[in-house]
């Protein structure tokens, strides 16, 4: 929200000695975000004049067409004389009233204007344009035309408020009535202890039987609703400047005087409003839920497919407004001043009986949260959806009405009509109870109850009550809603800079959980890998499970919703965490970098089977732990998984060697490493899972009280995977139960065994059936070979149908043999490798090679 200072000091007197920065400590110190202070002219330098075009010559001798004028200053050039300007622009014509800029003048970005030949002839100043002066867009996007009546040679500084300060306020989603100027005076007055003047306390006529008919069919979606209608509006006439300067400054473009007007109200008093051209609506205004699949034009041009949802203003024929987030356009009011403009640069010329004479003026409170799912839905965000999602004053819609017709009738000689329409749903004011030390006890200081009322009595609040006090809240703060809400008022306006400073005081001595050691022993073991962390924001869409391959009936299929998400394309928390990892990938690889090896570690969703609502947890105690219990009953299971996604090369190639690619066992190993770790033993066999290559998919498992338990797959993705997500082709993943694995595993640390005996190697080449894993053959092997065996690893894999036979394999094991007490002899060794042979025989048909 951008708030000038000039505007700002009609509601409240502030001191003339106060800057924009002082205001914006004062208003830090209340809790508003108020991030910058723009300071508009400080570098603009007169003299800055108004002049009349007296004549134009075009000088067609050059690539672009150019215009020599000679424009009457008055006697703001000392001389009297016209002052010859070389100028571009078309928008301008012969008698028009302009700003020019003399020589010795400065303007923003310290361009300083002086006398000089150009297209042969002598330029001495220059016509300016809204952009030359840093006003912001006017919409003409060329030069400033002034009103006829403007006087020639006034100074143009002063007349066109170049020189002010704009204070820009990051404005909460709890403050949304500081989306206005009546707001952030009343933020400022408290600030300062001064008296406001609130623009919304102005006389408004009761509602009547003569106004222009409305019916509400919701009036959940819509409580209020006020309608007034102004007649006889000149079709000649424009905004102010003063209008347009204060439109220009809060960040608006001016459009047309009766649209100018309603975006003036609502910047001044945070109820947006939208008019109608009386004669394009039909019948009775109505307010319903759109039917599915109706269309609306909007003014922005586009026209849209309703949703059920979706709230609408209606006529006769059906939908002419997206109610709380745009109009439609066959209810536009159509503005003269700027279509004869438009004409005047060479547009469409426009029939001045078609100008909009007569309005009708909506001022509605409507419910935020349809609102902002129906502007979200659309991808339309607007200032009135802004601020109704945000909270709007419902009993401001009546005094913002009247505030529109005043204008509109005191600038574009209007009347308004006796008719005044009023729909209102029945309802109460908003009472909390809170007890007059509450805030004494969130904030750990004494304010008293004297200070307290004082301070709830500011923001607009009724108090009433000694030690438990009885506290209305103000119609324009909906975000007052329980007793801590209050204690937040009380604590922010006495400064959060007076609360005092208490460093907690953990035990000594007990440092990181095992868990948390765990998962950093693991981030490391990753890291030191090669791999690059990549956390992912926990959303995904449902559409996800269909490119990854997932069956219908696949349980991480099941998903939490969020009930108000961050986009409506992700509406749920992940159940993997790949769909984030390979995103992440291949967001990395569309930038150029095409060797990726990326991990995550976090938490995935899953519903529980019984639904449960969350109690609210006090806050001025402790909670117990049946109240703990009871709230972690209510939360979706929430695991921590780790998973890695590797894609391009592995080992870079280079004069050492040729490198090689990131392959399905660099997955595999990635697991492993986890499990090291963990102190976890992984069983490793093959598998087949939802996203991952039939042929290329490892099923990684544990045992956890004696039974054993699926927690992971790591491999190469399928085809249609890769080319569903668009990822890099053969691109592995890898995902882990990390809570399963520690469960499985012991974190105690183990000192390494060091013999004194030697290690006795044997070699053995086993031919099997091709589909035969490699995993089941090494189990078979270290179940024969018995307590002596200290480690086996496979070192070779070799296929050859000529020498092996068709469909046969050879996989080549190297054993390691020791004994604790003894040095072990040739046929001890021989002996031992000779069973796991043989167990490996019965097991898996497993054959010596010859």
């Amino acid at each position: 929200m951008r708030v000038p200072l000039s505007w700002l000091r009609e509601y409240v007197d502030l001191p003339e000695t106060e800057t924009g920065r002082d205001v914006q400590a004062k208003l830090i110190s209340a809790g508003l975000e108020v991030e910058t202070v723009e300071q508009l002219g400080a570098d603009l330098k007169g003299p800055l004049v108004v002049g009349q075009v007296a004549t134009i010559e075009e000088l067609t001798d050059f690539k672009k067409p150019i215009r020599f004028c000679t424009v009457d200053v008055g006697q703001a050039n000392g001389t009297g004389e016209p002052q010859e300007i070389i100028c571009g622009a078309r928008n301008f014509a012969v008698g028009d009233k302009v700003v020019v800029a003399l020589p010795g003048a400065v303007l923003p970005g310290d361009f300083q204007i002086a006398e000089r030949k150009t297209y042969g002839r002598m330029s001495r100043g220059m016509i300016c344009s809204s952009d030359e002066l840093n006003m912001g867009d006017d919409g003409t996007k060329g030069i400033i035309v002034l009103p006829p009546e403007t006087e020639i040679g006034k100074d143009a500084v002063e007349l066109l408020e170049l020189v002010d300060e704009v204070l820009d306020i990051a404005v909460t989603p709890d403050r949304g009535y500081c989306l206005s100027l009546r707001g952030v005076a009343r933020e400022t007055a408290i600030a300062y202890g001064l008296p406001l003047r609130d623009p919304a306390l102005i006389d408004v006529p009761g509602p009547n039987a003569y106004g222009y008919p409305v019916q509400i069919s919701d009036p959940t979606g819509c409580d209020r609703f006020t309608a007034r209608t102004v007649t006889g509006l000149s079709a000649e006439a424009r905004s102010p400047i003063w209008l347009q300067r204060r439109l220009q400054k809060v960040g608006m473009r001016p459009i047309s005087l009766a649209v100018d007007v309603t975006n003036y109200v609502m910047m001044e008093l945070g109820q947006p409003l939208h008019a109608y051209d009386r004669g394009l609506v039909q019948g009775t205004i109505g307010v319903r839920r759109a039917e599915a699949g109706e269309k609306l034009t909007t003014l922005d041009g586009a026209e849209r497919t309703l949703d059920a949802e979706d709230l609408v203003i209606t006529d006769d024929r059906g939908p002419i407004g997206l109610a709380g987030v745009m109009g439609g356009a066959n209810t536009e009011i159509a503005d003269l001043p700027q279509a004869l403009d438009s004409a005047r640069a060479g547009g469409t010329p426009i029939n001045v009986e078609n100008a909009t004479a007569d309005v009708v003026i909506e001022a509605a409170h409507f419910d935020p949260v349809s609102i902002a799912r129906t502007a979200r839905r659309h991808k339309l965000s607007s200032e009135a959806s802004r601020r109704f999602e945000r909270g709007v004053d419902p009993q401001a819609a009546a005094a913002a009405a009247q505030r529109t017709v005043d204008l509109l009738v005191l600038l574009a000689g209007g009347t308004a009509e006796a008719g005044v329409t009023e729909v209102l749903a029945p309802s109460a004011p908003r009472t909390i109870t809170i007890p007059a030390d509450h805030p004494d006890k969130v904030a750990g200081v004494a304010y008293g109850r004297e200070t307290v009322v004082r301070r709830l009595q500011e923001v607009g609040c009724d108090v009433y009550g000694q030690d438990e006090l009885i506290v209305t809240v103000p119609s324009w703060r909906p975000d007052l809603t329980d007793p801590n809400d209050l204690a937040e008022e009380v604590i922010r306006l006495e400064g959060y800079e007076n609360l005092p400073s208490t460093l907690p005081k953990p035990p000594a001595g007990l440092g990181l959980t095992d868990r948390q050691r765990l998962h950093r022993r693991v981030g490391r073991a990753l890291a030191g890998a090669g791999y690059v962390e990549a956390p992912n924001y926990p959303f995904i869409g449902e559409q996800v499970f269909d490119q990854l391959g997932l069956d219908k009936d696949d349980p991480a299929r099941r998903v939490v919703k969020l009930s108000n998400p961050l986009s409506d394309e992700e509406p749920a928390l992940r159940t993997s965490l790949l769909p984030g990892l390979l995103a992440a990938l291949r967001r990395n690889d569309g930038r150029g970098s095409h060797d990726l090896a990326l991990f995550e570690s976090g938490l995935v969703f899953r519903p529980r089977e019984e639904q449960r609502v969350a109690a609210v947890l006090p806050v001025d105690r402790r909670p117990t732990d049946e109240e703990l219990a009871e709230l972690n009953a209510a939360l979706p299971e929430q695991p921590r998984h780790i998973a890695v996604a590797l894609a391009g090369a592995r080992e870079q190639a280079g004069w050492w060697g040729k490198g090689r690619p990131a392959d399905w066992a660099d997955a595999v190993e990635a697991a492993r490493s986890v499990a090291r770790e963990a102190g976890a033993e992984l069983v490793i066999r093959k598998g087949q899972y939802g996203p991952w290559h039939p042929g290329r998919c490892a099923e990684l498992a544990v045992t956890v009280d004696g039974a054993e338990r699926v927690v992971g797959h790591a491999g190469e993705l399928h085809p249609r995977v890769v080319k569903a997500l668009g990822l890099p082709a053969r691109t592995c993943a890898m995902e882990l139960d990390l809570d399963a694995v520690e469960t499985a595993g012991d974190a105690t640390a183990a000192a390494p065994r060091i013999s004194t005996f030697p290690v006795a190697t044997q070699d053995v080449a086993l031919v099997v059936d091709a589909f035969v894993p490699a995993a089941d053959v090494e189990a078979a092997l270290r179940d024969g070979a018995g307590e002596l065996l200290e480690s086996i690893r496979l070192f070779d894999v070799y296929e050859n149908a000529e020498q092996l036979g068709e469909g046969r394999k050879s996989l080549a094991y190297a054993l390691r043999f020791r004994a604790s007490d003894r040095t072990l002899t040739v046929d001890e060794a021989s002996a031992a490798r000779d069973a796991a042979v043989a167990l490996a025989g019965e097991r898996v048909g497993a054959e010596l090679r010859s």
